[in-house]
């Protein structure tokens, strides 16, 4: 890269704000093409390469970069491992769309929104407005006729409040508490996932309820699990409710996965995209739904995926049942999970 930056961030996606360094107020740029968007399934450091191109610049010469009129971008936002990779894979095969998956600089905003594991001094006002800025970087497009579509990470759903306060749209992506529990105790990568994140669940939903829960060191295997389900669902419940003018649409996975061509078709319509059901039957059948979304040199299909989650619950079935008699405790406790409860029922 070169000074001359400024003029090739503002014609259109090429250069991408990969990371931030917020204490030292700096953007990390590199270049992407196109395919390599389409082909990636995280936008974090995973993808740096030795060739690569990066560089560095402040963030108060990024933020003074003149932009066009950029349309908002469209958002998934999802309770974790419910299908939202394969959702944004499916949808960026569309020539109108611009996929991005997990942009690594909204984790970090929401990590110092939500954590603040280092006092860097923002205001309210100014934490807003910083996000405004990142969410007009990543509204940039190669084509006239694109729309981005941001794939967040589920970590991400504590900005879903502030990015959809306006006339947003939003697909939110869930399942049901037990077939959510499944699939976590499916996998020891996600039941790992699960217990790291104990602490943080734990501070996320009591900052929702008001009050302190359980001791972690109380908590079973499934009752950990079951706070990512608890934390997201909770948060995006509350964003709906907040966010009055957005056009929020729900969509459970395992009900996609059952009628992948019609829900397909849905999903594409409540974006408002044009999809004709020859060019859903296409997508349906190709390798993109036969292969993990997150790694698809790998092969994983429903069918797999379902014998797994009837593994999981035969063996934690125990665990399962007592877990959800715990939330079904809380629910009575606070309105709020009740809320989360029912929303999940009322869609599917």
């Amino acid at each position: 890269m070169n000074e001359d930056w400024q003029s090739t961030f503002a014609k259109d996606a090429t250069l991408f704000p990969h990371l931030a360094d917020l204490q030292k107020d700096q953007v990390l740029l590199s270049t992407m093409s196109e395919p390599r968007f389409r082909q990636a399934s995280f936008l974090d450091q995973r993808l740096f390469t030795p060739d690569l191109p990066r560089q560095v610049v402040s963030w108060s010469d990024f933020a003074s970069v003149p932009l066009p009129p950029l349309e908002k971008p469209h958002y998934i936002f999802h309770v974790g491992h419910v299908g939202s990779t394969l959702i944004s894979r499916l949808l960026g095969e569309l020539d109108c769309v611009l996929a991005l998956r997990e942009p690594a600089i909204l984790r970090q905003l929401v990590d110092e929104h939500v954590n603040r594991p280092v006092d860097i001094g923002w205001t309210v006002s100014e934490r807003t407005q910083r996000l405004q800025q990142v969410e007009s970087w990543l509204s940039r497009v190669f084509h006239a006729d694109q729309r981005v579509m941001i794939k967040a990470s589920s970590f991400v759903s504590p900005l879903a409040k502030t990015l959809l306060a306006s006339e947003a749209t939003a697909l939110f992506l869930y399942t049901s508490l037990g077939r959510y529990l499944q699939t976590i105790l499916a996998g020891d990568a996600s039941k790992q996932e699960a217990a790291a994140l104990t602490d943080l669940r734990l501070l996320r939903l009591e900052q929702h309820c008001g009050e302190p829960l359980d001791r972690k060191d109380n908590l079973s295997l499934a009752q950990t699990a079951a706070l990512g389900w608890l934390c997201e669902m909770v948060t995006l419940t509350d964003a709906e409710r907040n966010c009055p003018q957005a056009r929020i649409g729900w969509l459970d996975f395992d009900q996609f996965l059952l009628r992948p061509d019609e829900q397909l078709q849905l999903a594409a319509g409540h974006f408002g995209w044009d999809i004709s059901p020859e060019h859903v039957e296409s997508l349906i059948a190709g390798p993109i739904m036969t292969s993990y979304s997150k790694a698809p040199e790998f092969d994983y299909s429903a069918s797999l995926r379902e014998q797994l989650l009837a593994e999981a619950a035969q063996i934690h079935a125990d665990d399962i049942r007592q877990t959800l008699l715990w939330v079904d405790q809380l629910a009575r406790r606070f309105p709020i999970v009740a809320a989360a409860l029912a929303t999940a029922e009322s869609r599917r």
